[in-house]
C-alpha cells in the first residue's frame, strides 16, 4: 500500500483528492495538512511514501516546505500539485527536490500513475508542463550539478531521453519503443550515469543544455 499525505490550504481540494484516491487500489491517504507549517509538524511521525503538495499556500508555501524538509535531513518523495503554471516556482521546486509536477486538472488515472512512479523512486512531469518549464530553466540560466563533460549517449539513449522530456513513465516508453520495461530502466540508468546527474528531471535539463533535444 502506497501511503500518501495531502497538503493543501483548500479543504474541498484535500477532501476531493482523498475521496478520489480512495477509489484507487494500492493507494491510501493517511494524512492531511492545511498549510506548510502544519505539514512540517505532521510529516516526521507520519512518514508517507508520497507527499502531494500544493505550491501556493499562505504562510509557508510548497517550496518552503521542501526546503525545510531537506534542511532537516528529512526529504519526502513529493509531487507538486497546483492550479498555477508559474515557471519560476516550478524551477524553485525542482531545486528544492520535488520529483513530480502536475496541474490539478489531471485525471485520476494520471495522478495514480504519478504517485506510483514517485513512490518507486521515479520522476514525473505532466507533458503539458515539461517543455515550457525546462526551457524556462535554461533561459533563466539555472545550473544543476552534473559531470563535465558528460559521456556521449547512444542513439537509443537519446531516443529514451526525448521520451522522458514528454513526461512518459517507463512502461509508456517501453510500449513506444517496443522493448521490455526492464530495458528502459537500464537505458535510464545509463543516461543518468553518463550525464552525471541524479534523476530524470536533471537528465532532461542536461539534454536540453547540450542540444540533444
Amino acid at each position: 500500500m502506497i501511503r500518501v499525505c495531502v497538503v493543501d490550504d483548500q479543504t474541498l481540494v484535500r477532501q476531493g483528492i482523498r475521496t478520489l484516491l480512495g477509489l484507487v487500489e494500492g493507494i491510501e491517504v493517511v494524512g492531511e495538512a492545511d498549510g506548510g507549517r502544519a505539514a512540517l509538524a505532521l510529516l516526521p511521525g507520519l512518514r508517507p511514501d508520497v507527499l502531494l503538495l500544493d505550491l501556493r499556500m499562505p504562510g509557508l508555501d510548497g517550496v518552503g516546505v521542501l526546503r525545510e524538509l531537506r534542511a532537516a535531513g528529512n526529504p519526502q518523495p513529493t509531487i507538486v500539485l497546483t492550479t498555477f503554471d508559474d515557471d519560476a516556482l516550478f524551477l524553485e521546486a525542482i531545486r528544492a527536490g520535488a520529483r513530480g509536477f502536475l496541474l490539478k486538472d489531471i485525471s485520476l488515472e494520471r495522478l495514480a500513475e504519478a504517485i506510483r512512479a514517485v513512490a518507486a523512486g521515479g520522476t514525473l512531469i505532466q507533458p503539458a508542463l515539461t517543455e515550457r518549464v525546462l526551457r524556462a530553466a535554461l533561459d533563466a540560466g539555472c545550473e544543476f550539478p552534473s559531470l563535465d563533460p558528460p559521456d556521449p549517449l547512444t542513439e537509443r539513449e537519446i531516443e529514451v531521453l526525448r521520451l522522458l522530456t514528454g513526461g512518459y513513465n517507463n512502461r509508456e516508453i517501453a510500449d513506444s519503443l517496443g522493448v521490455a520495461e526492464g530495458t528502459v530502466k537500464n537505458h535510464i540508468s545509463s543516461i543518468l550515469s553518463k550525464l552525471g546527474v541524479r534523476d530524470r528531471t536533471r537528465a532532461v535539463l542536461k539534454g536540453l543544455e547540450m542540444g540533444l533535444l
